[in-house]
C-alpha cells in the first residue's frame, strides 16, 4: 500500500501539470483521485486492515488525496485563466479603427415644403388641423356646394370606397377642403386654419400627375373679411415662400365652394420678365400656384354659420407644385421614386 501511494505521489504532479485543457485535467483528476483511482481503492480496502493500522493508513491516504486535489485545483485555475485570456484576445477590438457611422437622414422634400408653408401661416395666427383621408361624400362634395352632376363626382375622377347616399357615401378625399366644414361645425368664428394632407385622384402617373399627392387648404372666417384680405394674405405668403421681390396676380376662375373665385399666379423667381430660355416659367413670366376665393354662403349654411353675419375666404394649393417650382424639378415622379441620389440633395 505504501508503494502505491508513493508511486502515485511521484507520478500524479507531472500528469496534472501536463493537462493542457480543462477536459484533459478532468480525465487526469478521475485517474488520480476519482472513484477508480488508487486513492479510492485504498479507502475501500481500509476495512480489511487490522484495527490498529487503520488510523495511520487512513491519515496517509487522506493527505495524499488532499495534496493531489490541491494540485488539480491549482491547475484548473491556471487553465481557466488561460481560457479567459484566449476569449478576450479573440474578442479584442482595435480601438484605433474608425467608428462605424450611419448616414444622417432628413425629412422628405414634400414634408419640408409642408412644414415651411404651415410655418408661414402659423406666423399669421393660423392653426394647423388634420382631417380623415377616407371621407364622406357629404363633406367632400355636397357641403362644399358641389352639385350631384358635377364632373368631379364621376368615378373617372374620384376613388370611391362605397357608393350610396351623400351622407353615407365613402370615398378617398379628392381635396383637403372637407375640413372647412368639419372645422366650422366644431368651432365658432373667428376661424383661421390650414389643413395639410394627402389627397387622391383617379389620375394616371406622368411627369405632372400622381394619383396620391398633397394639398394644403386654408380657411379664414370672421365678420368683415373681404377679398383684399385674401389678396394681402396670399401676397404675403408668396413673398415669404418665393422671395421678397415676388409679385402676384389674380385671374378670375370658378370653384363651387367660393364666389368670387380666382387663381393665383406668382412672378417667376428664376428670370426677369419671362425670359424665353427660363427653365422654370418657359418664357411666360408667371407661375400658376393655387386657387382661392371668398367662401360661398351655401358652405356657411352647411356648416351652421350665418352667411349674413360672417364672411371668409379659402385657398388651396398642391404641395408638389411649389416644391417643383422652387427646386427646378421637372418630373413629379422624383418625389415617389425613393431614389437616394435625388432625396440626398434636400438634407
Amino acid at each position: 500500500m505504501d508503494d502505491r501511494l508513493t508511486r502515485l505521489r511521484s507520478e500524479a504532479p507531472a500528469l496534472i501539470g501536463a493537462a493542457s485543457s480543462l477536459d484533459e485535467l478532468h480525465d487526469v483528476e478521475q485517474r488520480v483521485v476519482g472513484r477508480a483511482s488508487p486513492v479510492a481503492e485504498l479507502r475501500r480496502s481500509l476495512g480489511e486492515l487490522p484495527p490498529d493500522e487503520r488510523p495511520g493508513v487512513g491519515r496517509v491516504v487522506r493527505e495524499v488525496a488532499e495534496e493531489l486535489g490541491a494540485l488539480v485545483a491549482a491547475r484548473r485555475s491556471e487553465l481557466e485563466a488561460l481560457a479567459a485570456d484566449a476569449l478576450l484576445d479573440a474578442d479584442r477590438v482595435d480601438v484605433t479603427l474608425p467608428a462605424l457611422s450611419l448616414p444622417a437622414g432628413s425629412l422628405h422634400p414634400i414634408q419640408q415644403t409642408i412644414d415651411e408653408i404651415c410655418e408661414i401661416f402659423i406666423g399669421l395666427g393660423y392653426r394647423v388641423a388634420e382631417g380623415p383621408e377616407a371621407e364622406l361624400g357629404w363633406y367632400n362634395f355636397d357641403a362644399l356646394n358641389t352639385p350631384p352632376d358635377h364632373p368631379s363626382r364621376a368615378e373617372s375622377d374620384t376613388l370611391y370606397l362605397d357608393h350610396g347616399a351623400p351622407e353615407d357615401e365613402l370615398l378617398l378625399r379628392t381635396q383637403t377642403s372637407p375640413m372647412q366644414v368639419r372645422w366650422m361645425e366644431q368651432h365658432s368664428p373667428p376661424v383661421y386654419v390650414v389643413v395639410p394632407g394627402k389627397v387622391y385622384r383617379a389620375d394616371t402617373i406622368d411627369a405632372s400627375h400622381l394619383p396620391v399627392f398633397h394639398q394644403i387648404e386654408g380657411l379664414a372666417v370672421e365678420e368683415g373679411l373681404t377679398f383684399p384680405d385674401l389678396k394681402g394674405t396670399l401676397a404675403h405668403f408668396a413673398k415669404e415662400f418665393f422671395g421678397p421681390s415676388t409679385r402676384v396676380r389674380f385671374r378670375p376662375h370658378f370653384f363651387p365652394f367660393t364666389e368670387p373665385s380666382a387663381e393665383l399666379d406668382v412672378s417667376c423667381f428664376a428670370c426677369v420678365d419671362g425670359a424665353s430660355d427660363c427653365r422654370v416659367c418657359r418664357g411666360a413670366g408667371w407661375l400658376e400656384m393655387l386657387g382661392c376665393g371668398m367662401v360661398d354662403p351655401n358652405v356657411f349654411t352647411s356648416a351652421g354659420y350665418d352667411p349674413d353675419v360672417v364672411t371668409g375666404f379659402a385657398f388651396g394649393m398642391g404641395v408638389e407644385r411649389p416644391a417643383m417650382v422652387r427646386h427646378g424639378i421637372d418630373n413629379i415622379r422624383h418625389f415617389v421614386d425613393n431614389d437616394l441620389r435625388f432625396l440626398a440633395q434636400f438634407r
